[in-house]
């Protein structure tokens, strides 16, 4: 499933056209902006105010939901989306986030049944049938690790655990603008998304005001075009490209180069326990092939964020997702800090 970090959609510009409020449209953007940024206690109070006046709006209870989850306050978090499918239970977003959070919690079945219902509500929501997804490979992974724990000679189980745990650290990004993983070393990838249906999983979110009614049940998902490359953009397709054939050359000293000395490792691993599992992973016999396309950068100053269709093939696995990484510009090299299957 997609992580948890958290990708904050831009909605100021169509709010501010469709409603004609730009003070409305400033707050949102605001908010927004001081969620990606991490300072998410400013956001939750510029919210709280905003909130008392407008108590029902959807977009800024939504955001609400996010900085709270982003705070580590999945209670108050839950609560708040929850809420908002009582209220609109037309929108497939807050389901989603609900999902992101149970799957933070290890109550998998919570997510798989909240998932659904965001299908039920919107069809061709992608975020939400990718996120199920992977919540059906979590609970694949304990019921084959359940049959060995019955049979440990039981080699179609270890087969097919095997190839599932590859295909979940292969997907592993953790979490939302909100985002993340885990049974044993790999977190659910649960992507969480802004209302309304936005560029789900393949590409930053397009500024868009939140719709109710039959008109969110009609929204398409939209993608957003790569942003013209730049020169420090260009250095981070560089990187990327790098990290991609070090990874197909099992180059592990090169691939583990590309990673930042605070990169947030899946499942709270240690670095040193995070490392020891890539190399082994990468050094199995056979060939790996990874590649990537799609390549979009957005830049904010020393920091980048990057989301891409990623290839990858090995002897016992296909797998093609999109991805998101979190970058940051130290001595002139930029490293990763962050990643997961999902935008951000």
């Amino acid at each position: 499933m997609k992580s948890f970090s958290f990708r904050l959609p831009v909605f100021a510009v169509v709010i501010a056209m469709t409603f004609g409020l730009p003070v409305y449209a400033d707050t949102l953007t605001d908010a927004s902006k001081l969620i990606k940024e991490g300072r998410h206690s400013l956001a939750l109070e510029q919210l709280d105010r905003f909130l008392a006046s407008k108590p029902k709006d959807a977009q800024a209870r939504f955001l609400r939901g996010i900085a709270l989850t982003e705070m580590n306050r999945p209670t108050e978090a839950i609560a708040v989306f929850q809420r908002l499918t009582e209220d609109y239970p037309e929108l497939p977003e807050p389901y989603n986030n609900l999902a992101v959070i149970f799957a933070q919690q290890k109550q998998y079945e919570k997510a798989k049944g909240a998932l659904e219902m965001a299908i039920r509500t919107h069809p061709s929501y992608a975020t939400a049938h990718e996120n199920l997804g992977d919540i059906y490979a979590r609970l694949a992974s304990q019921a084959y690790d359940r049959a060995l724990q019955l049979d440990s000679s039981n080699a179609s189980a270890q087969s097919k655990l095997a190839l599932i745990r590859d295909l979940m650290t292969t997907s592993v990004r953790s979490p939302v603008q909100v985002g993340a993983k885990p049974v044993e070393t790999v977190k659910p990838v649960v992507v969480a998304t802004a209302p309304p249906p936005s560029p789900a999983i393949t590409a930053p979110a397009a500024s868009a005001p939140i719709k109710t009614g039959e008109a969110a049940k009609s929204a398409v998902v939209g993608v957003e075009k790569p942003s013209a490359p730049t020169a420090n953009g260009g250095d981070v397709a560089k990187t990327l490209n790098a990290w991609a054939s070090a990874w197909s050359n099992k180059d592990v000293s090169a691939y583990l180069a590309h990673y930042a000395h605070d990169f947030q490792t899946p499942g709270g691993l240690s670095r040193s326990a995070w490392e020891l599992e890539r190399r082994q992973r990468i050094t199995k016999p056979g060939v790996i092939q990874v590649s990537i396309e799609k390549l979009n950068v957005k830049l904010a100053g020393e920091t980048a964020a990057a989301t891409f269709r990623q290839n990858y093939r090995s002897a016992s696995l296909k797998a093609n997702s999109t991805k998101s990484v979190t970058l940051v510009r130290r001595d002139g090299k930029w490293l990763i800090t962050h990643e997961q299957v999902g935008s951000r």
